[in-house]
Parts: structure tokens; sequence; C-alpha cells
């Protein structure tokens, strides 16, 4: 696994592999890596001649200068996980310098409205940040398919956007969420969790499955009615919000429509840990 510090060895890297032809897919990361980040450079493994991944806690999609101070920084011990993974050919660790040249600012996109619902009503400008960084990387990078999972998913759909955008011939890829053995969203703030906290955290997934049960014949204020009630039953833990939108511009649903697809969003602050996971309800 080939480790590259800067966009100059970079640039050469990708143009010698691209004129060789090879097929390139990409997934970034901000680093704390686990399973679920494994699974997308396993996605991409698969149809491609080249797997790239790259690290790099992007300071524009923090709203907040205290997450950023506190975001989990472990190169060593990821680029250990990529090497023991022999799934990745290159890891790309860019300075700040490397994205953003002149001034550390966010672009301004216009999603359509997706950046505005769910994780961007409380976190203005995040998903600006997010775009800002993602269409650099994807203009280094050069990738002919990227990978994205589906537990940020409003992520991935804002992602799915800035390719339409910017009419990139790149196909994004959203890679299922990847659960532990209990069924909780693995993620790196799982490990913030002590054991009883982590077992107790478990309830989300099965709240998220009983209200894929429920859709079919509970109206969304029945089926909303129903969580906050077992949330209020359960100590140490306190729902942020749950949300069914529409799966395709992830507008918020007050009532099923037959031709749609619907997926149901979920935030529980655990022990003071805030946890995200979402499920499809089709």
């Amino acid at each position: 696994m080939e480790v590259i510090r800067n966009h100059h060895q970079l640039q050469a890297y990708i143009e010698r592999n691209k004129e060789m032809g090879k097929r390139i897919g990409f997934a970034p990361t901000m680093g704390a890596l686990h399973q679920g980040h494994i699974s997308l450079y396993q996605a991409a493994r698969e149809n491609n001649d080249l797997v790239v991944s790259s690290i790099f806690v992007n300071p524009t999609q923090f709203n907040n200068a205290e997450d950023l101070e506190k975001y989990p920084r472990t190169i060593e011990k990821d680029l250990q996980k990529l090497e023991a993974s022999q799934l990745v050919d290159m890891v790309y660790l860019p300075s700040i310098e490397d994205i953003y040249p002149e001034k550390t600012l966010s672009k301004k996109y216009n999603f359509g409205g997706i950046e505005n619902e769910m994780e961007g009503a409380s976190r203005p400008g995040h998903f600006d940040g997010v775009g800002t960084v993602v269409e650099e990387l994807f203009k280094q990078i050069k990738p002919d398919n990227a990978y994205f999972g589906e537990k940020d998913f409003q992520q991935l759909s804002i992602i799915r956007k800035l390719v339409q955008i910017l009419n990139l011939p790149i196909k994004i890829h959203g890679v299922p969420i990847y659960r532990e053995e209990s069924g909780l969203a693995m993620s790196s703030r799982n490990e913030r969790l002590n054991p009883e906290l982590k077992d107790k955290a478990k309830i989300i997934y099965q709240v998220l499955q009983r209200i894929k049960e429920w859709a079919p014949s509970l109206s969304v204020q029945e089926i909303a009615h129903k969580v906050k009630e077992i949330f209020e039953q359960e100590k140490d833990m306190e729902l942020e919000y749950i949300t069914i939108a529409d799966e395709e511009n992830l507008q918020p649903t007050n009532a099923f429509s037959a031709n749609k697809k619907y997926r149901a969003f979920i935030v529980v602050v655990v022990g003071g840990i805030r946890l995200i996971d979402n499920i499809a309800l089709h």
C-alpha cells in the first residue's frame, strides 16, 4: 500500500495509472477507521483496478471549533487497518494546503434544499463544507467510482447531487450500513460508549425495524408517537428526532404515497453521545 502525503506526488501517481487505463475506486474518510469504512473498500475492490483511500479531517464541515479539536486523529492506527485489510492500493494524506491552497473556506452550493433538512437544519453550512472537500478530492483523484456509506444517507444524497451539478463522470455507490452484532450501526462514536450504554444503544436499530413493520398499516404521525413513547421510557437516552422522508428528495412526509420510496431517519443521544441511523421502508 502506497502512502502519498502531498498533491504533487498524488498527481504523478494518478496520471501514471490513468495512462495505463486503470479504473479508480475511491472512498474518502476523516479517519478513526472501523469495519464500516473497510466495507467501502470491499465494495470498491469488486469493480476497480485501483482502490484509493484518503484521510483528512475537514475543518469546513464543523460548525463548532471544539468538535473539530476533539475529533479523533488516529493516523498510524488507520494506516495499519488499511494495510491489514489488503484492499487498498494507495492512501492519500493531504495537508490543509493541498485541499485549501488559499483560504480555508467552503464554496456555496445549491443542493436543491436537501442540505437544509435533518442534519442540515442544526448545522448551517455543514454540507457546503462536505461538498467543497469532496469536489476537491474528486478533482485530484479523478475516480471512476466513489463509495459512501448509507449510514450518512443525507451526505450520500448530497454527493450524488454534487456530481450532477458539476457534471462529473463519476459513478456514486451507496454501501449498506455495516452493523455490529447487536444491530448498532458501526461508528467511531461507539467507542465512546461504556459497555452498558453500548448494549442499550442496540434499541435504536430495533426501533427502526419496528418502524418498517408499522409503515404499511400506521400513519406517519402514529409511528412518530410510538417512537417517542419508547424513548421516553429509556434512561440515559434522548430522542433528538425521528423523520420519515421521501428517499428521492429527503423532504419529510406527513403521509405515505404508494408510488414513492421512504426512509426513516433517527438521531438518539445516548449518554451524551449523538448516534444516527436510518432504514429503507420499502
